[in-house]
């Protein structure tokens, strides 16, 4: 019978224990939960800039075709010798001028029985594209060129032109002052938060720096994009950035 009682008490007090060392741990846990969660303070900051691009590339594409690959390709070389004429005549200099391989290709034509039924198709030539990039830092003298190849085509050379490309060479200095710039305007807001509600700012914590945006002037956050907007469209450009920034609380 005294085994059974010393027994009961003893289990009791293992029980006993193990509650209070249980709350002793939930307590320990809210007490770092409330910590990391409420004394914090935390802003986003930005920064943004109107630019202009240094840098156009504009591309175009002139075809040929011929029943022999010889004579397509006798077309092509004339056209690229006028196409070239053209951009020199138009100020271009030599050296910003790159004429890209030739593309060359079979062409087939189907053929039809008396009955207007298809039956194949056979060869019946052969077509030929090259490709040619300007790029420039006179982005004037080139955004005219390219809206008037009108001279080219009255020359019988089969001209595409794409819409210019604008390029900045300066990018890699200008993200770096946007990001000084977007830490500033989020520890700036941070202090500001912190001065009016009285609390006094410790170390810091975690700092995230958000995606680049290169969008068009005047276009807005619509332009921005999940992984970054490069606009490549525009002369006229806005190049923006965010910092995070996420302070203790003393």
């Amino acid at each position: 019978m005294e085994n059974k009682k010393s027994f009961s008490w003893v289990t009791a007090l293992i029980i006993g224990l193990s509650i209070v060392a249980s709350c002793t741990v939930l307590a320990i846990g809210l007490s770092r939960f409330r910590s990391e969660s409420v004394h914090t303070i935390a802003a986003t900051g930005s920064a943004s800039v109107d630019f202009e691009s240094d840098i156009i590339i504009w591309r175009g594409s002139f075809s040929a075709q011929d029943y022999t690959s010889k004579a397509a390709y006798d077309k092509i070389k004339n056209d690229a010798a006028v196409v070239r004429k053209y951009l020199l005549d138009n100020g271009i200099d030599e050296n910003e001028i790159v004429f890209n391989s030739v593309s060359i290709w079979k062409t087939y034509r189907d053929i039809y029985d008396e009955h207007g039924n298809y039956v194949g198709r056979e060869q019946d030539g052969y077509s030929l594209s090259q490709s040619v990039d300007v790029s420039s830092s006179d982005i004037d003298k080139v955004e005219k060129i390219s809206r008037d190849i009108s001279s080219l085509l009255e020359s019988g050379v089969e001209f595409e032109s794409q819409n210019p490309e604008y390029y900045y060479t300066g990018l890699d200095d200008l993200k770096l002052a946007l990001i000084e710039q977007a830490t500033a305007n989020s520890r700036e807001r941070i202090d500001i938060m912190a001065a009016n509600s009285g609390a006094k700012l410790g170390k810091l914590r975690n700092s995230n720096l958000g995606v680049f945006q290169i969008t068009a002037t005047n276009s807005g956050t619509s332009s921005y994009s999940y992984d970054g907007a490069f606009d490549t469209s525009s002369r006229h450009k806005t190049a923006s950035i965010t910092v995070k920034l996420e302070y203790d609380l003393k």
